[in-house]
Protein backbone atom coordinates (compact mmCIF):
# COMPACT_ATOMS: atom_id res chain seq x y z
CA UNK A 1 0.00 0.00 0.00
CA UNK A 2 1.29 3.64 -0.96
CA UNK A 3 -0.11 6.10 1.67
CA UNK A 4 1.50 8.74 -0.33
CA UNK A 5 -1.59 11.96 -1.54
CA UNK A 6 -1.57 12.90 -5.00
CA UNK A 7 -1.59 16.68 -5.48
CA UNK A 8 -5.25 16.79 -5.94
CA UNK A 9 -5.79 14.60 -2.95
CA UNK A 10 -3.71 17.02 -1.05
CA UNK A 11 -5.70 19.56 -2.03
CA UNK A 12 -8.45 18.21 -1.15
CA UNK A 13 -7.30 17.43 2.23
CA UNK A 14 -6.90 21.28 2.77
CA UNK A 15 -10.05 22.32 1.36
CA UNK A 16 -11.78 19.87 3.99
CA UNK A 17 -9.98 21.14 6.59
CA UNK A 18 -10.41 24.86 6.00
CA UNK A 19 -13.90 24.57 5.87
CA UNK A 20 -14.24 22.17 9.44
CA UNK A 21 -11.74 25.28 11.21
CA UNK A 22 -14.07 28.04 10.30
CA UNK A 23 -17.36 26.17 10.86
CA UNK A 24 -16.43 24.73 14.57
CA UNK A 25 -15.65 28.22 15.70
CA UNK A 26 -19.80 28.33 15.84
CA UNK A 27 -20.09 24.88 17.54
CA UNK A 28 -21.71 25.00 20.80
CA UNK A 29 -20.02 23.66 23.90
CA UNK A 30 -22.24 20.41 23.80
CA UNK A 31 -21.63 19.44 20.47
CA UNK A 32 -19.66 16.50 20.21
CA UNK A 33 -20.19 12.66 19.80
CA UNK A 34 -23.71 11.44 21.03
CA UNK A 35 -24.63 15.14 22.62
CA UNK A 36 -25.62 16.16 19.42
CA UNK A 37 -28.52 14.24 20.01
CA UNK A 38 -29.52 15.75 23.49
CA UNK A 39 -29.81 19.20 24.01
CA UNK A 40 -31.75 21.68 20.74
CA UNK A 41 -28.50 24.04 20.56
CA UNK A 42 -26.08 21.10 19.74
CA UNK A 43 -28.16 18.89 17.34
CA UNK A 44 -29.38 22.35 15.41
CA UNK A 45 -25.51 22.60 14.49
CA UNK A 46 -25.40 18.72 14.06
CA UNK A 47 -28.06 19.50 11.08
CA UNK A 48 -26.76 22.98 10.20
CA UNK A 49 -22.83 21.03 9.40
CA UNK A 50 -25.50 18.02 7.57
CA UNK A 51 -26.67 20.46 5.46
CA UNK A 52 -23.72 22.24 4.32
CA UNK A 53 -21.38 19.00 3.78
CA UNK A 54 -24.79 18.34 1.95
CA UNK A 55 -24.29 21.80 -0.58
CA UNK A 56 -21.02 19.90 -1.35
CA UNK A 57 -21.73 16.95 -2.18
CA UNK A 58 -19.07 15.51 0.79
CA UNK A 59 -21.47 13.14 2.48
CA UNK A 60 -21.52 11.03 -0.51
CA UNK A 61 -18.50 11.89 -2.68
CA UNK A 62 -18.10 7.94 -3.34
CA UNK A 63 -21.80 7.54 -4.53
CA UNK A 64 -23.05 7.46 -8.04
CA UNK A 65 -24.34 10.67 -9.03
CA UNK A 66 -27.69 9.29 -10.17
CA UNK A 67 -28.15 9.17 -6.14
CA UNK A 68 -26.28 11.94 -5.57
CA UNK A 69 -23.47 11.27 -4.93
CA UNK A 70 -19.62 12.28 -6.71
CA UNK A 71 -18.67 9.26 -8.62
CA UNK A 72 -15.38 9.57 -6.02
CA UNK A 73 -12.89 7.27 -5.72
CA UNK A 74 -13.14 6.09 -2.30
CA UNK A 75 -10.39 7.57 -1.01
CA UNK A 76 -11.60 11.01 -1.00
CA UNK A 77 -14.47 9.72 1.26
CA UNK A 78 -11.70 8.31 3.65
CA UNK A 79 -9.96 11.62 3.58
CA UNK A 80 -12.77 13.31 4.67
CA UNK A 81 -13.81 11.11 7.64
CA UNK A 82 -10.42 11.32 8.53
CA UNK A 83 -9.91 15.29 8.17
CA UNK A 84 -14.11 15.82 9.62
CA UNK A 85 -12.85 13.32 12.98
CA UNK A 86 -9.77 15.26 13.87
CA UNK A 87 -11.87 18.13 13.96
CA UNK A 88 -14.57 16.28 16.49
CA UNK A 89 -17.11 17.52 13.65
CA UNK A 90 -20.92 16.40 13.41
CA UNK A 91 -23.13 16.43 10.98
CA UNK A 92 -22.83 12.95 9.34
CA UNK A 93 -25.63 10.93 10.29
CA UNK A 94 -23.93 7.96 10.59
CA UNK A 95 -27.03 5.28 10.51
CA UNK A 96 -27.75 6.65 7.06
CA UNK A 97 -24.81 7.74 5.75
CA UNK A 98 -22.70 5.09 7.08
CA UNK A 99 -24.89 1.77 7.55
CA UNK A 100 -27.97 2.15 5.59
CA UNK A 101 -26.77 3.81 2.44
CA UNK A 102 -24.42 1.37 1.49
CA UNK A 103 -26.79 -1.46 2.73
CA UNK A 104 -29.11 -0.14 0.12
CA UNK A 105 -26.53 0.04 -2.44
CA UNK A 106 -26.05 -3.42 -2.09
CA UNK A 107 -29.39 -4.96 -1.31
CA UNK A 108 -32.13 -2.18 -2.12
CA UNK A 109 -34.39 -2.19 -4.28
CA UNK A 110 -34.26 0.74 -7.04
CA UNK A 111 -37.07 2.32 -5.63
CA UNK A 112 -35.72 2.23 -2.13
CA UNK A 113 -32.51 3.62 -3.45
CA UNK A 114 -34.66 6.43 -5.67
CA UNK A 115 -36.23 7.40 -2.21
CA UNK A 116 -34.09 7.51 0.33
CA UNK A 117 -30.44 7.78 -1.07
CA UNK A 118 -31.17 11.61 -2.54
CA UNK A 119 -32.37 12.87 1.24
CA UNK A 120 -29.17 10.98 2.74
CA UNK A 121 -26.66 12.62 0.59
CA UNK A 122 -28.43 16.08 1.05
CA UNK A 123 -28.08 15.51 4.56
CA UNK A 124 -31.83 16.04 5.43
CA UNK A 125 -33.33 12.17 6.48
CA UNK A 126 -31.93 11.22 9.85
CA UNK A 127 -32.05 7.53 10.60
CA UNK A 128 -32.07 5.46 13.98
CA UNK A 129 -31.52 1.80 14.08
CA UNK A 130 -34.50 -0.56 15.36
CA UNK A 131 -32.15 -4.27 16.14
CA UNK A 132 -31.85 -4.46 20.18
CA UNK A 133 -34.47 -5.44 22.76
CA UNK A 134 -34.83 -5.98 26.29
CA UNK A 135 -33.89 -9.77 25.66
CA UNK A 136 -31.90 -9.31 22.25
CA UNK A 137 -28.91 -7.33 22.48
CA UNK A 138 -25.47 -9.73 21.64
CA UNK A 139 -27.33 -12.27 21.41
CA UNK A 140 -29.40 -10.41 18.02
CA UNK A 141 -30.91 -13.48 16.56
CA UNK A 142 -33.13 -13.79 19.80
CA UNK A 143 -35.48 -11.22 19.08
CA UNK A 144 -39.25 -11.21 19.77
CA UNK A 145 -40.41 -7.94 17.73
CA UNK A 146 -42.77 -9.30 14.77
CA UNK A 147 -44.20 -8.09 11.83
CA UNK A 148 -47.53 -9.91 10.51
CA UNK A 149 -48.00 -9.88 6.76
CA UNK A 150 -51.40 -9.00 5.69
CA UNK A 151 -51.77 -8.00 2.02
CA UNK A 152 -49.02 -5.45 1.17
CA UNK A 153 -48.37 -4.62 4.71
CA UNK A 154 -46.63 -5.63 7.59
CA UNK A 155 -47.96 -5.29 10.85
CA UNK A 156 -45.26 -4.69 13.33
CA UNK A 157 -45.33 -5.17 17.58
CA UNK A 158 -43.18 -5.54 19.73
CA UNK A 159 -40.08 -3.55 21.38
CA UNK A 160 -37.13 -1.99 20.55
CA UNK A 161 -34.36 -0.38 23.29
CA UNK A 162 -31.11 1.20 23.03
CA UNK A 163 -32.03 3.20 20.19
CA UNK A 164 -29.85 6.05 19.32
CA UNK A 165 -31.25 9.05 17.99
CA UNK A 166 -34.93 7.52 17.77
CA UNK A 167 -36.13 10.54 19.37
CA UNK A 168 -34.60 12.80 16.07
CA UNK A 169 -34.62 10.48 13.47
CA UNK A 170 -36.78 10.44 10.66
CA UNK A 171 -36.88 7.15 9.87
CA UNK A 172 -35.64 3.67 11.28
CA UNK A 173 -34.22 0.36 9.78
CA UNK A 174 -35.72 -1.95 11.90
CA UNK A 175 -34.94 -6.40 12.08
CA UNK A 176 -38.34 -7.95 13.59
CA UNK A 177 -39.76 -11.40 13.09
CA UNK A 178 -41.77 -12.29 10.14
CA UNK A 179 -41.75 -16.09 10.36
CA UNK A 180 -42.20 -16.95 13.73
CA UNK A 181 -41.95 -21.21 13.31
CA UNK A 182 -38.32 -20.15 12.41
CA UNK A 183 -35.36 -20.52 14.47
CA UNK A 184 -32.99 -17.49 15.55
CA UNK A 185 -31.77 -16.20 12.08
CA UNK A 186 -34.29 -17.64 10.00
CA UNK A 187 -36.76 -16.19 9.58
CA UNK A 188 -36.20 -12.53 9.91
CA UNK A 189 -36.67 -9.21 7.59
CA UNK A 190 -34.91 -6.00 7.43
CA UNK A 191 -37.66 -3.43 7.51
CA UNK A 192 -37.83 0.39 6.69
CA UNK A 193 -39.70 2.46 8.82
CA UNK A 194 -41.15 6.17 8.76
CA UNK A 195 -40.62 7.60 12.49
CA UNK A 196 -44.00 9.45 11.71
CA UNK A 197 -46.16 6.22 11.30
CA UNK A 198 -48.78 5.92 13.31
CA UNK A 199 -48.55 3.32 16.47
CA UNK A 200 -44.96 4.19 17.07
CA UNK A 201 -43.75 5.53 20.24
CA UNK A 202 -40.45 6.91 21.41
CA UNK A 203 -39.16 7.51 25.61
CA UNK A 204 -35.97 8.33 26.29
CA UNK A 205 -33.36 6.06 28.22
CA UNK A 206 -30.98 8.37 30.16
CA UNK A 207 -27.25 7.63 29.51
CA UNK A 208 -24.48 7.82 33.14
CA UNK A 209 -23.73 11.44 32.41
CA UNK A 210 -28.03 12.05 32.07
CA UNK A 211 -28.07 12.78 28.71
CA UNK A 212 -30.75 11.90 26.24
CA UNK A 213 -28.62 9.77 23.30
CA UNK A 214 -30.85 6.49 24.08
CA UNK A 215 -34.14 5.20 23.87
CA UNK A 216 -36.96 2.59 23.86
CA UNK A 217 -38.85 2.41 20.81
CA UNK A 218 -42.43 0.31 20.95
CA UNK A 219 -44.55 -0.45 17.99
CA UNK A 220 -48.09 -1.23 18.62
CA UNK A 221 -50.08 -2.57 14.86
CA UNK A 222 -47.31 -0.52 12.87
CA UNK A 223 -48.40 -0.95 9.29
CA UNK A 224 -45.34 -0.56 6.64
CA UNK A 225 -45.66 -1.40 3.11
CA UNK A 226 -44.03 -4.46 1.57
CA UNK A 227 -42.06 -2.48 -0.60
CA UNK A 228 -40.19 -0.89 2.33
CA UNK A 229 -38.46 -4.63 3.15
CA UNK A 230 -34.80 -5.03 2.09
CA UNK A 231 -33.70 -7.75 0.55
CA UNK A 232 -35.78 -11.50 0.53
CA UNK A 233 -38.57 -12.07 3.24
CA UNK A 234 -37.00 -14.27 6.07
CA UNK A 235 -33.80 -13.41 5.03
CA UNK A 236 -33.28 -10.45 6.61
CA UNK A 237 -30.20 -11.17 9.00
CA UNK A 238 -28.10 -11.61 6.36
CA UNK A 239 -28.54 -8.16 5.31
CA UNK A 240 -27.91 -7.13 8.57
CA UNK A 241 -24.70 -8.65 8.58
CA UNK A 242 -24.12 -6.45 5.62
CA UNK A 243 -25.23 -3.44 7.99
CA UNK A 244 -22.88 -4.53 10.69
CA UNK A 245 -19.79 -4.49 8.94
CA UNK A 246 -20.41 -1.22 7.47
CA UNK A 247 -20.89 0.31 10.85
CA UNK A 248 -17.51 -1.20 12.18
CA UNK A 249 -15.19 0.84 10.02
CA UNK A 250 -14.28 4.35 10.17
CA UNK A 251 -10.85 5.90 9.93
CA UNK A 252 -13.01 8.86 12.16
CA UNK A 253 -12.46 7.29 15.46
CA UNK A 254 -8.85 7.10 14.67
CA UNK A 255 -8.25 10.78 13.69
CA UNK A 256 -10.31 11.97 16.51
CA UNK A 257 -7.84 9.99 18.71
CA UNK A 258 -4.99 11.55 16.94
CA UNK A 259 -6.07 15.40 18.23
CA UNK A 260 -6.84 13.69 21.87
CA UNK A 261 -4.14 12.97 22.08
CA UNK A 262 -2.10 16.05 20.70
CA UNK A 263 -4.23 17.77 22.46
CA UNK A 264 -2.87 15.73 25.72
CA UNK A 265 0.91 16.37 25.01
CA UNK A 266 0.13 20.05 24.79
CA UNK A 267 -1.65 20.41 28.11
CA UNK A 268 1.46 18.33 29.20
CA UNK A 269 3.92 21.28 27.66
CA UNK A 270 1.84 24.18 29.30
CA UNK A 271 1.12 22.18 32.88
CA UNK A 272 3.68 21.75 36.08
CA UNK A 273 2.93 19.28 38.65
CA UNK A 274 6.01 19.28 41.49
CA UNK A 275 7.50 22.28 40.16
CA UNK A 276 8.13 20.45 36.71
CA UNK A 277 6.41 20.47 33.21
CA UNK A 278 4.61 17.21 33.08
CA UNK A 279 6.23 16.61 29.99
CA UNK A 280 9.20 15.94 31.65
CA UNK A 281 7.54 13.14 33.10
CA UNK A 282 8.77 9.77 31.89
CA UNK A 283 5.49 7.42 32.73
CA UNK A 284 3.40 10.53 30.78
CA UNK A 285 6.16 11.18 27.80
CA UNK A 286 5.76 6.53 27.44
CA UNK A 287 1.40 6.81 27.93
CA UNK A 288 1.10 9.07 25.43
CA UNK A 289 4.26 7.41 23.26
CA UNK A 290 2.11 4.35 23.82
CA UNK A 291 -1.11 5.85 22.83
CA UNK A 292 0.31 7.36 19.51
CA UNK A 293 1.46 4.69 18.48
CA UNK A 294 -1.61 2.68 18.63
CA UNK A 295 -3.56 5.43 16.79
CA UNK A 296 -1.12 4.99 14.08
CA UNK A 297 -1.70 1.47 13.94
CA UNK A 298 -5.52 1.99 13.82
CA UNK A 299 -5.17 4.23 11.57
CA UNK A 300 -3.47 2.00 9.01
CA UNK A 301 -5.85 -0.60 9.52
CA UNK A 302 -8.96 1.94 8.48
CA UNK A 303 -6.88 2.65 5.71
CA UNK A 304 -6.61 -1.68 4.88
CA UNK A 305 -10.02 -1.73 5.32
CA UNK A 306 -11.06 1.15 2.66
CA UNK A 307 -8.62 -0.36 0.19
CA UNK A 308 -10.16 -3.93 0.41
CA UNK A 309 -13.97 -2.40 0.00
CA UNK A 310 -12.53 -0.46 -3.67
CA UNK A 311 -12.00 -4.27 -4.41
CA UNK A 312 -15.45 -5.00 -3.42
CA UNK A 313 -14.04 -7.24 -0.35
CA UNK A 314 -14.29 -6.57 3.89
CA UNK A 315 -13.84 -9.69 5.37
CA UNK A 316 -15.99 -9.51 8.58
CA UNK A 317 -13.22 -10.40 10.81
CA UNK A 318 -11.17 -7.82 9.28
CA UNK A 319 -13.99 -4.98 10.20
CA UNK A 320 -14.80 -6.63 13.85
CA UNK A 321 -10.76 -6.07 14.47
CA UNK A 322 -11.38 -2.49 13.81
CA UNK A 323 -14.47 -2.17 15.81
CA UNK A 324 -12.50 -3.84 18.74
CA UNK A 325 -9.22 -2.09 18.31
CA UNK A 326 -11.02 1.82 17.54
CA UNK A 327 -13.20 1.22 21.16
CA UNK A 328 -10.54 -0.38 23.12
CA UNK A 329 -8.01 2.67 22.03
CA UNK A 330 -10.54 5.19 22.99
CA UNK A 331 -10.99 3.63 26.67
CA UNK A 332 -7.30 3.62 26.65
CA UNK A 333 -7.23 7.65 25.56
CA UNK A 334 -9.69 8.32 27.83
CA UNK A 335 -8.38 6.66 31.03
CA UNK A 336 -5.01 8.42 30.14
CA UNK A 337 -6.50 11.56 29.85
CA UNK A 338 -8.15 11.42 33.36
CA UNK A 339 -5.10 10.45 34.77
CA UNK A 340 -2.86 13.02 33.19
CA UNK A 341 -4.93 15.83 33.84
CA UNK A 342 -5.40 14.89 37.35
CA UNK A 343 -8.88 15.67 39.81
CA UNK A 344 -9.84 18.48 37.47
CA UNK A 345 -11.26 16.18 34.47
CA UNK A 346 -13.96 15.60 36.74
CA UNK A 347 -15.12 19.25 36.32
CA UNK A 348 -18.43 19.22 34.59
CA UNK A 349 -18.08 18.38 30.62
CA UNK A 350 -18.43 21.72 28.86
CA UNK A 351 -17.29 24.01 31.85
CA UNK A 352 -15.34 26.96 31.38
CA UNK A 353 -13.49 25.80 34.48
CA UNK A 354 -12.63 22.69 32.93
CA UNK A 355 -8.80 21.58 31.95
CA UNK A 356 -9.73 20.62 27.58
CA UNK A 357 -13.20 21.35 28.29
CA UNK A 358 -13.52 18.24 30.45
CA UNK A 359 -13.73 16.12 27.38
CA UNK A 360 -11.69 12.77 29.31
CA UNK A 361 -14.14 12.53 31.81
CA UNK A 362 -17.16 12.75 30.09
CA UNK A 363 -15.26 10.51 27.31
CA UNK A 364 -14.56 7.87 29.96
CA UNK A 365 -18.31 7.80 30.87
CA UNK A 366 -19.44 6.95 27.47
CA UNK A 367 -16.31 4.74 26.95
CA UNK A 368 -18.09 1.74 27.88
CA UNK A 369 -21.18 2.04 25.57
CA UNK A 370 -18.92 1.96 23.08
CA UNK A 371 -17.47 -1.38 23.05
CA UNK A 372 -20.75 -3.06 23.82
CA UNK A 373 -22.92 -1.11 20.42
CA UNK A 374 -22.62 -2.41 16.82
CA UNK A 375 -21.94 -5.88 18.76
CA UNK A 376 -19.96 -6.22 22.17
CA UNK A 377 -16.34 -6.58 22.10
CA UNK A 378 -16.49 -10.38 23.30
CA UNK A 379 -18.58 -10.77 19.91
CA UNK A 380 -16.16 -9.17 17.98
CA UNK A 381 -13.50 -11.54 19.29
CA UNK A 382 -15.34 -14.59 18.34
CA UNK A 383 -15.81 -13.49 15.04
CA UNK A 384 -11.75 -12.88 14.60
CA UNK A 385 -11.65 -16.46 16.18
CA UNK A 386 -14.09 -18.26 13.81
CA UNK A 387 -13.89 -16.33 10.14
CA UNK A 388 -10.54 -14.92 10.25
CA UNK A 389 -8.45 -17.67 12.09
CA UNK A 390 -10.87 -20.51 11.54
CA UNK A 391 -11.26 -21.74 15.02
CA UNK A 392 -14.19 -23.77 16.14
CA UNK A 393 -17.27 -21.95 17.56
CA UNK A 394 -17.05 -22.87 21.62
CA UNK A 395 -20.19 -24.52 22.81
Amino acid sequence: MDFRLTPEQEALKKEFDAFFREEMKKAPPMAAGENVYDKDEPFAFHCHLAREMGKRGWLSMAWPKAYGGRDAPIIEQVLFNEVRGYHRAQGVDIQGVCMLAPTLFAAGSEEQKQEHLPHIARGERFWCQGWSEPNAGSDLASLTAKAQRVGDEYIINGQKTWTSNAHRAHWCFVLVRTDPNQARHRGLSFLLVDMKTPGITVKPLLAMDGGHHFNEVYFDDVRVPVGNRVGEENKGWYVTLMTMNFERTSIGAFAEAQKDIEDLAQFCRETKRNGRPLADDPIVRRKLADLATATEVGRTMAYNAAWLQTKGDLPADKASAIKVFATELAEKIAFTGCDIVGLESQIEFGSKWAPLAGRFAHAYQNCLPLKIGGGASEIQRTIIATRGLGLPRSD
